[in-house]
């Protein structure tokens, strides 16, 4: 057991590093909940869970259908990464489309008197009693900012726990009957997900409710969230690579 950790401590720190990335990515993605489902907020109409966990394994997804053809780290994180981007720029995309269409709102952030991207006026179109509603231009760039870091994040964990399963220090004790093929797979994948649901109920407490983005004074929080999860995903880790050496044999 302990051969399998200190065999693995370049993976189980790339975890880390990955759990890090996915907390950090949950302060940018707009939140905003049951009041922007109502338009009373700017955001998706969704819990941070919810987006930071979609937007992360549909750039696990897209990292696994990579891996398929190349063991190219890069290349790997850079499919995870886009992958993640697009599921949730087309998630704000079509939320913009039922706020300014269904309900007929103009996105508007009640955070800053102008966007800080377009430099347009935002108070000017924000509804009496409302924090703001839709998603502003800052709010959607911000989101696919999220996106990436989340899905690079979920693809860095993904690929380090395929590592652990191909050799997880079984070289250093002689055992050779690794965890391989659907079952390496499969449970990769369960830790992945667990993984990346720690890292995303983290910042949710952090935040507190909703945020619009890079630019929201909440997003000053995250360094707390990511320490937390710095801890909490070494842990993981941990359990991770000694549940995935036993299955090896270990």
């Amino acid at each position: 057991m302990i051969d399998a950790i200190f065999g693995n401590i370049i993976w189980m720190a790339l975890i880390t590093i990955g759990g890090v990335l996915i907390s950090w990515s949950v302060h940018f993605v707009p939140v905003g909940g049951a009041p922007a489902a109502m338009a009373q907020a700017t955001g998706i109409g969704t819990g941070t869970v919810q987006l930071a966990a979609g937007a992360g394994l549909t750039g696990l997804v897209s990292a696994g259908f990579m891996m398929n053809v190349t063991d190219n780290l890069p290349l790997i994180l850079a499919s995870g990464a886009v992958g993640a981007m697009i599921m949730i720029a087309v998630t704000m995309i079509v939320g913009t489309w039922v706020y300014v269409y269904g309900v007929g709102v103009v996105p508007s952030s009640a955070k800053v008197k102008v966007d800080p991207i377009t430099k347009y006026r935002q108070d000017l179109y924000v509804s009496q009693g409302t924090e703001g509603h839709g998603l502003p231009t800052v709010s959607f760039v911000s989101g696919v900012i999220g996106g990436g870091l989340g899905g690079i994040g979920g693809s860095l964990v993904y690929y380090s726990l395929i590592e652990v399963g191909m050799n997880a220090g079984l070289e250093a004790v002689g055992v050779t009957n690794s965890v391989t093929g659907h079952e390496l797979v499969a449970v990769a994948a369960i830790f992945a997900i667990g993984i990346f649901f720690v890292n995303a109920v983290i910042p949710s407490y952090n935040i507190g409710g909703t945020i619009e983005g890079f630019h929201d004074p909440k997003f000053k929080k995250w360094p707390k969230a990511v320490v937390s999860s710095l801890v909490a995903t070494l842990l993981c880790s941990i359990v991770a690579v000694i549940a995935i050496a036993q299955l090896g044999g270990i």
